[in-house]
């Protein structure tokens, strides 16, 4: 059922229990897990003019290849693909399933909600919305810390 299973990662510790969940289910299903970290190129409108957009990238990029390495090391045994995409997060997470003809993605959310969720947006709300395939949403607590995320 599925052979490909993206799974969009930012590196944070609370990343850990989505991977496990996207490795489970990479198990049953005997399937590629496809990590994806995304430099979201929206975020530098807010860097000062003087701010050099290559040392901002790179910098970024090493934070994505960081992020992809633990999402490898996290993921076990399973047979693993990573990438790093500049862009928007959520049409970039839907642009690179249709690429890849993945069968599903599986990402965390903050379940955020009423005014935050206005306010914030959501990520994976956007890529509910917009992707052609099956979208697992697993909760992950803001407050989780480096032990909690740990012990998972």
């Amino acid at each position: 059922m599925y052979d490909r299973i993206l799974v969009p990662t930012d590196g944070s510790p609370s990343m850990q229990s989505v991977v496990d969940h996207a490795t489970e289910l990479a198990a049953v299903h005997d399937a590629t897990l496809h990590g994806l970290y995304v430099v979201d190129t929206g975020s530098f409108a807010t860097l000062p003019v003087e701010t050099t957009w290559d040392g901002v990238t790179e910098m970024l990029r090493e934070e994505g290849e960081l992020a992809l390495s633990e999402f490898t090391e996290r993921a076990g045994d399973a047979p693993v693909e990573t990438a790093i995409m500049n862009g928007n997060p959520s049409s970039e997470i839907v642009e690179y399933a249709r690429e890849h003809d993945c069968d599903t993605i599986v990402m965390g959310t903050h379940g955020r909600g009423g005014i935050d969720r206005l306010l914030l947006g959501s990520v994976a709300e956007r890529v509910v919305r917009a992707a052609p395939i099956p979208v697992v949403t697993v909760p992950i607590s803001e407050g989780e810390t480096d032990v909690e995320a740990a012990r998972s």
